[in-house]
Parts: C-alpha cells; sequence; structure tokens
C-alpha cells in the first residue's frame, strides 16, 4: 500500500458497526496494534506502520465512524463504544497480550479497553492522548454541543470548516494531498453528520471514568508528545507520566498534535526502541 491506496481490505462486524481493518508485517512476529484518534483515521499512521512492519505484525484499523468504517444515523460511537470494538477485535485477532501505540482519542480507548473490559497489553504507547481533564478546545465544544446546526452547513462550508479544523493538528502544515486525505471521509452525505456526531457523544465523563486508576497500570508505558502541540498542552504529558507507574514521557521535537505527520521519523524511532526494550524486573510479591 502507498500512500495514494491505502485500503484496508478487512472487514469486522463490531457491536457499533462494521470495522475495516488490514494486518502488515510476517506472520508469527509480535503484534502491535495502532489506534487512531479524532478526527482522523488510520491513514495517519500509515509510515510508521509500515517502518514497524519490518520487524512485527501490525495491526490498522479504522475505528467506527471514521475512515472507511461504517457511519450511520443513531450509530454508537462514543469512547465507551470505541473501547468495547477495540476489546472485540483483540478477540477477534485472537491476540492475548499485544503491544498498543493509540493517539489522540485513541489513548482513552486504550486505556478503558484495559482498564474497564481487562484487555491485557504487552505495552502501551500513548501519543498525544486524551486521558486528562479538562479537555476538548472551544471550537470542540462549539460543534459538539450544537450538532443540529452544523449539519445543516453546506457542503462548501462543511468542508471549509473540517479542513481548517484538521489543518490545525499540525504544527509544520500538512501537505495537500494529505489533508485532502483525511477530510475526505467527512464530506460525503454520510459523512457530514457523522463528523458532528462524533464531537456530540464523547465528553470528559470517559475520561473521569477511569484516570483514578491510572495507577493500576502495570505494563510498560511510553508517552509520546507533540512539543507543539496547540490542542492538548504538553504539560499534560508530564501530569500523565506523574500518575502511571513507570511511565516514560518523550517530548518529540517540531511536532504538534498530529505527531505521525509531523514527525514520522523521531516517532518511529521512538516506538521502535520501546518496542525492543525488555520489560524490568517486576519487584514486589
Amino acid at each position: 500500500m502507498n500512500d495514494e491506496t491505502w485500503v484496508l481490505d478487512r472487514t469486522f462486524h463490531s457491536s457499533a458497526g462494521e470495522v475495516r481493518w488490514a494486518v502488515l508485517g510476517p506472520a508469527g512476529a509480535q503484534p502491535v496494534v495502532l489506534v487512531h484518534g479524532t478526527p482522523f483515521s488510520s491513514y495517519v499512521w500509515r509510515g510508521v506502520a509500515r517502518a514497524l512492519a519490518q520487524e512485527h505484525r501490525v495491526f490498522v484499523w479504522d475505528l467506527p465512524g471514521y475512515g472507511g468504517s461504517a457511519q450511520f444515523e443513531g450509530q454508537d460511537v462514543s469512547l465507551g463504544s470505541q473501547a468495547r470494538v477495540l476489546t472485540e477485535l483483540l478477540d477477534h485477532w485472537q491476540l492475548a497480550e499485544p503491544a498498543v501505540a493509540a493517539h489522540d482519542f485513541g489513548g482513552c480507548v486504550a486505556l478503558r479497553a484495559h482498564l474497564l473490559h481487562g484487555a491485557r497489553y504487552r505495552r502501551l504507547a500513548l501519543v498525544d492522548p486524551v486521558a486528562l481533564a479538562p479537555w476538548g478546545s472551544p471550537t470542540y465544544r462549539l460543534l459538539g454541543g450544537h450538532p443540529d446546526v452544523f449539519e445543516q452547513l453546506t457542503p462548501a462550508l462543511h468542508r471549509a470548516l473540517v479542513r481548517e479544523y484538521v489543518s490545525s493538528a499540525s504544527s509544520p502544515g500538512l501537505s495537500p494531498s494529505v489533508l485532502d486525505r483525511l477530510v475526505a471521509p467527512w464530506c460525503t452525505e454520510a459523512g457530514q453528520p457523522a463528523f458532528y456526531r462524533q464531537i456530540s457523544q464523547n465528553d470528559q465523563r470517559f475520561t473521569d471514568e477511569i484516570q483514578h486508576r491510572y495507577g493500576e497500570i502495570d505494563v510498560p508505558v511510553l508517552i509520546c508528545w507533540g512539543a507543539d502541540d496547540t490542542w492538548i498542552p504538553v504539560a499534560r504529558g508530564h501530569e500523565l507520566a506523574a500518575l502511571v507507574p513507570g511511565g516514560e514521557l518523550r517530548i518529540i521535537e517540531g511536532a504538534g498534535h498530529l505527531v505521525q505527520e509531523d514527525a514520522p521519523a523521531e516517532l518511529t524511532a521512538a516506538l521502535t526502541r520501546f518496542l525492543r526494550t525488555p520489560p524490568a524486573p517486576r519487584t514486589g510479591p
């Protein structure tokens, strides 16, 4: 798959609708599951996924309501639902204890699956995650609070809004072709209401329900953060690292919130080192 033909060629029928997914890398290699955030898709992981697939079995997927996966009226695309879907997928893939790397609200999805649904990980990497209250920019709250109004925008105005919103996730700026690819799923007849639906369904309670349990995490955790993230300030990374036992924080210079696009080589290097590092011996009973 090159950038133009990034296609998820497999299907899973989840509790929240059809999920499109793909797998890269040699069979039998250590599995790694990549989880994207909002308003993105697995496409943002394409470069990192191909690099990791040189020595790992890499699973990529579009969350329900995103990318090539199902979008429909009445769909539950909340963070609670997405965590259940991740748990279902791990069972479908027969992955008992994979490594997981999760970006943005994918971080909350991975954390909820682990802490609330019993999903077990070999190790966990969180990239600019939605994990600590308060979260949600003023724009995010405005869009989520009035989905019925914004759904009525003309297609041209809606496209302009989404392009501006997605662009703000990058510090150096996205190339036109990448921006087009990220915006396209939200600019169809089903995609326009789906864009506002996914925002309106997510609120702080989904992190409030788990934030007090981060001290229970007993697998190696790497936290990567774009130094220039304007969506979630880097101070949140320091706070999260202090709450997770042994959490390692890696600040990536020159990157905004969308680290996979802004600094793919640096992020890949950090993840590769983390995945190769043997776990420290556990102490205590």
